[in-house]
């Protein structure tokens, strides 16, 4: 009974636990945390995609006999972020778990590690970030995967992308009368995430006009129109990189090249969203410099039937999109990749098109999606062929 006193007693417990603040809990976004005296906080989610698909050359049994089917975790994500001593200084650290997620196929090392930046802002206006994160570059790379009406980016994005890159980042907002405008700019190392030492030297930047002002709720960094805009609002715009000594195919991001090559890349995108509908539409053009071709060859490849090139040539994608009052939604998508005549002989003109239903039960966090699609090689040609997809995914998180 002493014992049972000790611990109930009011005085002890008053120096031991009452005395000491409590932090600030709070699940907005996830699960928040403020320490009592204001000088950090913590937000922690979690999302994660569950898919399942096949892959085939016809819907014949025959065909279906042969397909390539599909069953794993696509995407597992944990994200952390908030302020330390005052929210000038913020951050943000997000980890990949799933195999899929972590670059194996290319680098066959484990990269976890996807954003980890911090972040200084000294005016509303400004803001400064040192750090690996997503480089300025196509909307559809810049915008979440967690944000996709359907269960993957486009054709059109995995041949264009620039993906992440560890650097130097500036941002600047303002408006021009009531027309917002986004500046953004990147210095970096021009080879990926997660590597150490690198020749080579990126530059990238990209700019937004909103000239019908801004979307509700950050509509333009997330597919679908949820918000059911009421009145249009129109983004319009521009990026571009410049990666010189890039030693992989797609710059930041790709297979490794046997010589290293200037890479440069010109995207341009317009973004529509009024009550449910949506319409996206981007372009992208690739070239190497220095008149060196961008194909390269292994030393001991003596036959050169085996290269690895930089995808030079030029693309496009058009996503159109209806959210239901139910929260239902349909999806159209069509992409084409042209590639110049320095690599027609291993890349052919590729066409995709695809349709997407998917229903919103807790917005973005919480969904269904499936995707059929066929993808056409060398569609105006004589010798084309074809390849049907169908996938399903479940995204949840917090």
């Amino acid at each position: 009974m002493a014992t049972l006193a000790f611990f109930l007693h009011p005085a002890w417990a008053r120096g031991q636990h009452i005395d000491q603040p409590i932090p600030y809990f709070a699940f907005s976004k996830g699960l928040s945390i403020t320490a009592p005296d204001s000088g950090f906080s913590l937000s922690l989610r979690f999302r994660m995609q569950n898919r399942v698909g096949l892959q085939t050359d016809a819907w014949t049994s025959e065909a279906l006999g042969d397909a390539e089917y599909e069953a794993y975790v696509r995407r597992l994500r944990l994200r952390l972020d908030g302020f330390i001593l005052n929210p000038r200084f913020n951050y943000v650290v997000q980890l990949s778990f799933s195999r899929s997620d972590m670059d194996w196929e290319n680098t066959q090392f484990p990269n976890v590690i996807r954003d980890a930046m911090f972040f200084y802002r000294p005016s509303k206006k400004w803001q400064i970030g040192l750090g690996q994160g997503k480089l300025p570059g196509n909307r559809q790379r810049i915008v979440s995967s967690g944000d996709m009406q359907m269960p993957d980016r486009s054709l059109f994005n995995s041949v264009f992308q620039i993906d992440r890159d560890y650097g130097l980042n500036f941002y600047y907002n303002n408006k021009i009368g009531n027309q917002p405008i986004s500046l953004r700019a990147c210095v970096s190392g021009g080879n990926g995430r997660n590597i150490e030492k690198t020749d080579a030297l990126a530059y990238s930047a990209r700019m937004e006009w909103y000239p019908l002002g801004a979307f509700t709720n950050g509509g333009d960094y997330f597919e679908g129109d949820l918000e059911r805009e009421v009145r249009p609002k129109v983004s319009v715009a521009t990026a571009f990189s410049y990666n010189t000594n890039a030693t992989r195919t797609g710059g930041s991001i790709g297979k490794e090249l046997y010589e290293s090559r200037d890479i440069r890349s010109l995207f341009v995108d317009v973004l529509y969203k009024h009550q449910g509908w949506a319409l996206a539409g981007e372009f992208a053009l690739r070239n190497t410099l220095a008149g060196l071709s961008p194909v390269t060859f292994s030393s001991q490849d003596t036959s050169q039937t085996k290269p690895s090139l930089v995808y030079q040539g030029k693309g496009y994608n058009l996503d159109g999109s209806y959210v239901f009052r139910n929260r239902n939604s349909l999806v159209l998508r069509f992409s084409h990749i042209e590639p110049s005549t320095a690599i027609q002989a291993y890349q052919k003109p590729t066409t995709y098109w695809g349709l997407g239903w998917g229903r919103y039960l807790k917005g973005h966090r919480l969904k269904w999606q499936t995707e059929l699609g066929q993808t056409l090689l060398n569609p105006s040609n004589t010798s084309m062929t074809s390849t049907w997809v169908w996938r399903f995914q479940i995204e949840a998180g917090i």
